[in-house]
């Protein structure tokens, strides 16, 4: 089985100064780490390259020099899947999860990874997982804030945790569809 961290969202320095410690814990032991954007600067890809090779797509309040960098979208083929990887705010539709499917309704993907709206979730739409792993350093409507980690196996699935920030404690998951 291969375990994927996602993060998205970090907003390094203006929502945190670093990125929490629980985020180095917990994904201590995947083989690679995928952010789906709004990073700010490019010493959190750097630490983050500390547990795993690390693929990111830039978001909207990525500055220009980070945005030279990284593309708006990326396609993955990670454990006999497709994954797809956008922040979210490109697109059509209201909604982020709309955005992020439009993104790649060309591509034949098993999953979706987007950021954007701050808002984990995980579920299936059009037999796709949809995947955003929230924020770990602002929650928007959430009492806490997220990461999540992609299991490729047989099957792919999500999990979505929960942690308190002041102990960099995991409370558990976080269940909500998309």
């Amino acid at each position: 089985m291969v375990r994927v961290g996602v993060v998205a969202d970090t907003h390094i320095p203006h929502r945190a100064r670093v990125v929490p410690g629980v985020i180095f814990h917990a994904l201590r032991d995947v083989e690679l780490i995928l952010h789906a954007g709004d990073i700010l600067v490019p010493e959190v890809l750097d630490e983050l390259s500390s547990l795993a090779p690390v693929r990111a797509v830039y978001g909207n309040a990525d500055p220009p020099e980070l945005q030279a960098q990284l593309t708006s979208s990326l396609l993955l083929e990670l454990g006999g899947f497709t994954i797809g990887l956008t922040h979210g705010d490109r697109g059509e539709g209201d909604r982020t999860s709309e955005r992020a499917l439009a993104v790649f309704e060309a591509e034949d993907c098993d999953c979706i990874v987007f950021g954007h709206s701050h808002q984990p979730c995980c579920g299936y739409r059009e037999e796709k997982l949809l995947f955003n792993p929230g924020s770990p350093t602002d929650p928007r409507q959430e009492l806490y804030p997220t990461f999540g980690v992609l299991n490729l196996g047989s099957r792919l699935t999500g999990r979505i945790f929960r942690f308190e920030p002041e102990s960099n404690m995991v409370l558990g998951e976080y269940s909500h569809s998309c």
